[in-house]
């Protein structure tokens, strides 16, 4: 199995919207190091498994996109808790409407907030 990875780091802000959220109910940011991992059994015709420039060319317009943004005003949030978690899934949602990896069979999106934690949503492709 083969795996290539680009990280990107930003800045957003999130409010939860679970039940008793204590303080991370109000308003705050987040400094996110979010990395995109694409593995596969085989590797392409030029001897990689994916265009590792066509990868940080997307990971450079989703990290402009999401960055100083507040999440939960983003389509991808409406009526959801903007956790982390979430997170995870919807940059790698964004990310697959940008890039056609082909003969890749697997997306982890790590995000780790803050220095504090690491989520992470893996999918087959």
């Amino acid at each position: 199995m083969y795996a290539v990875s680009v990280s990107r780091s930003l800045v957003a802000q999130h409010y939860l919207t679970v039940p008793n959220p204590g303080p991370e109910g109000e308003l705050h940011s987040h400094h996110f190091t979010i990395e995109a991992t694409f593995r596969g059994p085989e590797l392409g015709e030029y001897e990689y498994l994916f265009d590792i420039d066509d990868l940080t060319a997307a990971m450079d317009d989703l990290a402009d996109y999401y960055r100083d943004r507040t999440l939960n005003d983003l389509p991808a949030f409406e009526g959801v808790n903007p956790s982390a978690e979430r997170f995870a899934r919807a940059f790698g949602d964004r990310l697959l409407e940008r890039l056609e990896p082909d003969g890749v069979t697997e997306l982890r999106i790590e995000i780790e907030e803050d220095d504090v934690a690491r989520v992470a949503h893996e999918r087959p492709l």
